[in-house]
């Protein structure tokens, strides 16, 4: 069921005006491809999905002084090296941002070249309009 529920909310986020917020997409020999959706995309992603894993790719110190309630910290120069340990499963949904946006592509197309399957990037936590937690 949860499978059914991912594919109908991507297909939804592809409909609903995904590709007129001037998204991207890379494809990859593995068919994948670099998904930038917008913050209200991600945060509807959040509220609906049972699972997933929101992915901070700031430094630890930008990490502790502000994040998105729920997020991990892996710096994006260190996804290369950490995600096989941190993040096994390269089908579970992927949220990533950054401070501005900049990192979490990078993260995110690292990650996709890697294999990774469902990965969403929704830019810089300067652009979250929700809430936030800080310090440690």
């Amino acid at each position: 069921m949860r499978n059914i529920s991912l594919v109908l909310l991507t297909c939804t986020l592809f409909l609903s005006g995904y590709n007129r917020t001037g998204a991207q997409s890379l494809s990859t020999a593995q068919g994948t491809e670099y998904r930038r959706i917008s913050p209200a995309q991600a945060r509807t992603m959040m509220l609906e999905l049972d699972d997933f894993i929101l992915l901070d790719v700031r430094t630890a110190a930008e990490f502790r002084e502000r994040r998105i309630e729920g997020a991990i910290n892996i710096p994006h120069n260190e996804i290369r090296r950490r995600s096989e340990n941190e993040l096994p499963d390269k089908n579970h949904v992927i949220l990533v941002y950054c401070q501005s946006g900049r990192r979490s592509e990078n993260a995110a197309r690292t990650l996709v070249s890697l294999g990774y399957t469902n990965v969403f990037d929704f830019g810089g936590i300067v652009d979250w309009p929700y809430e936030t937690a800080s310090g440690q």
